[in-house]
């Protein structure tokens, strides 16, 4: 939702996330402070072409994107560990506010890609 006007913006693919609910202690100091009792979101668009991110291989931790094969930490603030991405997924602060699970802050960088 737009702050400003309030206006839901939910037709557009910019609006994807991947949610992960990892163990607290296993995140980075600074993935923690955007964490909600372990819960982590990032955006569903690869830092590399705007191609889905759509994998995750849970014995690394890593969220992956299948048409390039770049790898990002999600325990670590989605940092690149392998593959074309030129910079991390930004992520979506949250909290809890009374019970539920809601957006505590934008995006941490801008979404998509970069136009080479």
């Amino acid at each position: 939702m737009d702050p400003a006007d309030r206006t839901v913006r939910s037709g557009t693919r910019l609006n994807a996330i991947v949610l992960l609910r990892l163990d607290d202690a296993s995140l980075a100091a600074e993935t923690r402070t955007r964490a909600a009792d372990g819960v982590v979101a990032y955006t569903a668009i690869c830092t590399h072409n705007g191609c889905d991110v759509d994998g995750y291989n849970a014995e690394q931790f890593a969220l992956s994107c299948s048409c390039h094969e770049s790898e990002f930490d999600a325990r670590d603030g989605a940092r690149v560990v392998d593959g074309p991405a030129p910079r991390p997924l930004p992520a979506l602060p949250l909290k809890i506010v009374d019970g539920l699970l809601v957006v505590a802050r934008p995006f941490t960088s801008r979404v998509g890609f970069e136009r080479g």
